[in-house]
């Protein structure tokens, strides 16, 4: 016996507390579709614009996370990978907002790192989350997250529009992922009998 635990019980615990709170999944992966539309219909508002309604959805999206964690913790099932990305998200969404003068410069590192740490966090819940229950679901939305990071550090000089582009393919690609992963969620909860 590992000093450790089994990995297997930790696979089968994320796995169900993912499939018991695929709602939030769900509701994570609709809020990432509304800020892609809105940001690639309206292009034109100012960087200010997009900073605030960017930071709202890295706080909404981090206390999603939290909640997820806490419903976990109290199944004695793994929570810290989720309860670090909520807080993550929040706390970068506050700085976001607090500071409303950022340049560019400094909001795109700003989603540059986020993307990362949220793009390897979203890989390693991968690598614990049973085949049958969207591990490739999550794995794009990792990878996703990374790519939109990397592209943000290669090309940081862009303007306030191209930004919003940006923005607005990561929240649609990522926000579709985690809906297509939280249909797959459901069927296999629904498919367990359990409530």
């Amino acid at each position: 016996m590992s000093l450790f635990g089994s990995p297997p019980d930790f696979d089968f615990s994320l796995s169900s507390t993912l499939k018991r709170n695929w709602w939030i999944v769900l509701a994570r992966g609709v809020l990432g579709l509304i800020i892609g539309f809105v940001a690639f219909f309206f292009p034109g508002p100012t960087l200010l614009s997009l900073v605030t309604l960017f930071a709202l959805y890295l706080i909404i999206d981090g206390i999603f996370a939290i909640i997820s964690a806490v419903r976990a913790a109290r199944h004695q099932q793994d929570w810290g990978f989720l309860t670090f990305e909520g807080i993550v998200g929040i706390l970068a969404g506050i700085i976001a907002l607090a500071l409303p003068g950022l340049t560019v410069l400094v909001f795109v590192g700003l989603l540059a790192a986020w993307a990362f740490i949220s793009g390897t966090l979203e890989l390693r819940a991968a690598y614990n989350l049973e085949k049958d229950h969207g591990r490739w679901w999550l794995v794009l939305g990792g990878i996703v997250s990374i790519v939109f990071g990397i592209v943000l550090i290669a090309a940081p000089r862009f303007g306030a529009v191209v930004v919003s582009w940006w923005v607005a393919a990561y929240a649609t690609f990522f926000g579709a992922s985690l809906v297509a992963l939280a249909f797959q969620l459901r069927a296999r909860h629904s498919g367990s009998g359990k409530p």
